[in-house]
């Protein structure tokens, strides 16, 4: 398993397993994740990250922003300013989990997201 982990996250990709792929989590929680949601996972958030840069021009100075997207399986909200947000995930069908990152973490998971893709 390639893991990569910081203060306040940690994201995982294990090839040599038949279900659970892929694992995501925090400091205080972690969930292992199917092939299609880890990959859904990295593609929403690398989404809303560049959603966020892009809604940089236009909101004014101190505006907060809240933006969610879906898959049949997660979602994945940010919720913050543009250049510092927070990161929420749910887990819709089967077992259910939400997980939070925290601010300061989103951008060093967002690294890893990069490496692992």
């Amino acid at each position: 398993m390639k893991l990569l982990r910081g203060e306040g996250w940690r994201i995982g990709l294990r090839s040599d397993v038949d279900v659970y792929k892929g694992l995501v989590g925090a400091d205080g929680w972690a969930i292992e994740l199917t092939e299609d949601e880890f990959k859904d996972f990295c593609k929403l958030a690398t989404q809303l990250a560049e959603t966020m840069q892009l809604m940089s021009t236009e909101l004014s100075d101190g505006e907060k922003i809240s933006c969610t997207l879906e898959t049949e399986d997660i979602s994945l909200e940010v919720d913050g300013y543009p250049d510092a947000f927070r990161l929420h995930l749910q887990i819709l069908k089967g077992r259910r989990l939400e997980g939070l990152w925290a601010a300061e973490a989103v951008p060093f998971l967002l690294e890893a997201i990069a490496k692992l893709i």
